[in-house]
């Protein structure tokens, strides 16, 4: 079974599948082995084989690039089970019960393909913290094959994406990394092998599955690390303090991102074995203030048990987000791992899609690539509808407001090929005769019955300044983070003269660039330099209403021109 789970993921990476040919069980005769004839002899073998024997199975697999016409054979995992099943009559010889029609019909192939991606429940988290505070190496250790870490970067260079980041021992782009759980909590990661789990392997053996979102720490990856909190959809924010750093200005700065996305927050306190006491008893002391400031208004909770933990999990999502959960832990010695494990176990997914699954397809897109063999692929985050292997989308907007029909090739939930991905789910889609160039981050996918009014230049918004230096004033230009979306607009009118910290407002904001896809009711986050603020959209001026307003106001709809630079003065001759 494990071969065979381990050459559907090698196809699935190279946007191909794998059909069982045949399947048969092979009889151990001491040194000399025979193949059986038929399926049914070898069920007789096995039957007359003493209680609990295994017996190997021999499997003729066809590799495809494409989907075959017609009717869609199981998985290779799925016939090895139904012929392990029928063979022993149940599970290492056990007596069969309702697991033998289960099996029957799992060998059988299946009259169409799947459109469902089965509900397993996925909990998105974003891991937020100071550099050097430990965010990767926790990783790690949570989503590895059990093992700690070595006090010199072993777990967390199992995590970075890029070799620069090995070097420098920083995060500099978001990265996704799962843990899996079985329906009593136990870590699926965690396995005798050190060989990591594959994700499909993963995916395929766990009953629920929590993804990290692994942010930059460092303050010049700042934009990097909003548009991880914005564009992934986190449902959790998990605070990353060292014990032997305490509270820094970064600290202080994902936590005011994440307050005013209205995360749920818990605090884990790192490196808690090389901190001294006094110093560890000031950086929860400062952790418990920050948290009860007045921007925050958190109520920090201490945990130091598993029934705690699990209490902690099932309020921390009804109780309005004010309650903080705060774990002391280390990643060297194991110490608090088992309460941080059993807290994220226990952790409900806090958005309920069910309302969003009889709406049209929309899909977020927050990052395009080529594989190859395959060609262009964009990953994100489905928020509404329900997305087939087949279907066609309308991909958009591009720099005049257009949208393109595009084909849904292949699908894959967790590096897991699937046959549809509906509403909360992440997901990769492989697209059919697009370009990667034409493709940018804040892009969507939707119904193509729905692209009437589906991008705008202009919206209307009730902001909130968080801090600002001096003034606002109009042709103020911040950077919008929009969900996806992350592009300088422009204040075009507000209803107050000049905006300071603390003020409230309706401020109408053009982008500079593109046309984007934005609703109503949507909330962002906007930055220029350490300006900050939140805002929430109240009116989309699409784009037929947006040229009747710029005609209005004598503005050209189209692109904003371009800043031409002075001419260079011409040089002087000197005698």
């Amino acid at each position: 079974e494990a071969a065979l789970g381990k050459l559907e993921e090698m196809a699935a990476s190279l946007g191909a599948r794998t059909d069982v040919v045949s399947a048969v069980h092979v009889e151990g005769c001491g040194e000399e082995e025979r193949m059986a004839e038929d399926v049914g002899e070898a069920r007789a073998a096995a039957a007359a084989a003493p209680s609990g024997r295994r017996i190997r199975v021999a499997a003729q697999v066809l590799v495809r690039l494409a989907p075959p016409p017609g009717p869609m054979p199981p998985s290779a995992a799925a016939v090895h089970k139904a012929a392990h099943a029928k063979a022993y009559g149940g599970h290492d010889g056990e007596a069969a019960d309702e697991n033998d029609a289960e099996g029957a019909a799992a060998a059988k192939p299946a009259d169409k393909p799947p459109t469902r991606q089965p509900a397993m429940p996925d909990v998105r988290v974003a891991v937020a913290g100071n550099v050097d505070s430990g965010k990767s190496t926790l990783v790690g250790v949570l989503t590895g094959t059990g093992t700690l870490d070595n006090g010199r970067g072993s777990a967390r260079s199992a995590v970075f994406a890029h070799p620069h980041e090995v070097t420098s021992g920083r995060t500099s782009a978001v990265s996704q990394h799962v843990m899996g759980f079985s329906p009593d909590g136990d870590v699926v990661n965690h396995c005798a092998t050190r060989t990591a789990m594959g994700w499909a392997e993963l995916v395929r053996g766990s009953h629920s599955v929590l993804t990290f979102l692994d942010l930059a720490g460092h303050e010049r990856y700042l934009k990097t690390t909003m548009f991880g909190l914005t564009a992934k959809a986190p449902e959790y924010c998990m605070l990353v303090v060292g014990a032997n750093m305490g509270v820094l200005r970064m600290t202080k700065e994902h936590l005011a991102i994440a307050v005013a996305l209205r995360l749920p927050i818990f605090v884990v306190v790192t490196k808690v074995d090389i901190a001294p006491p006094d110093i560890l008893k000031q950086t929860i002391e400062n952790i418990a203030k920050l948290l009860k400031s007045p921007g925050a208004r958190k109520m920090p909770v201490g945990v130091k048990s598993e029934a705690h933990a699990a209490e902690c999990a099932e309020k921390i999502a009804t109780s309005d987000g004010r309650l903080a959960p705060v774990f002391k832990i280390s990643n060297v010695s194991g110490d608090g791992l088992d309460i941080l494990r059993r807290f994220l176990a226990s952790l409900p997914p806090r958005v309920d899609w069910s309302a969003d699954l009889l709406r049209p397809v929309e899909f977020q897109v927050d990052e395009a690539f080529t594989v190859p063999g395959v060609g262009c692929c964009v990953s994100g985050i489905t928020s509404a509808g329900e997305i087939t292997t087949g279907s066609t989308l309308a991909l958009g907007p591009d720099s005049v407001g257009k949208f393109t029909p595009v084909t849904i090739k292949s699908i894959h939930f967790k590096r897991t090929p699937v046959g549809s991905v509906v509403a909360g789910q992440s997901a990769a889609l492989a697209l059919k005769k697009v370009k990667k160039n034409a493709i940018r981050k804040g892009m969507v996918l939707i119904d193509t019955a729905h692209v009437a009014f589906g991008c705008a230049w202009e919206f209307q918004a009730e902001v909130l300044i968080l801090y600002h230096g001096t003034t606002i004033k109009k042709n103020y230009q911040p950077v919008l983070h929009i969900g996806g979306v992350r592009q300088a607009a422009r204040v075009l009118e507000m209803d107050h003269d000049v905006l300071r910290t603390g003020d409230r407002a309706s401020v109408r904001f053009r982008f500079m660039y593109y046309p984007e896809f934005v609703k109503e009711g949507g909330r962002f986050v906007f930055r220029e330099g350490r300006t900050k603020g939140l805002g929430k959209i109240t009116q989309v001026f699409h784009i037929k209403e947006a040229l009747t307003a710029a005609a209005a106001r004598h503005i050209p709809p189209s692109k904003p021109s371009m800043v031409v630079p002075s001419p260079q003065p011409q040089a002087r001759t000197v005698s």
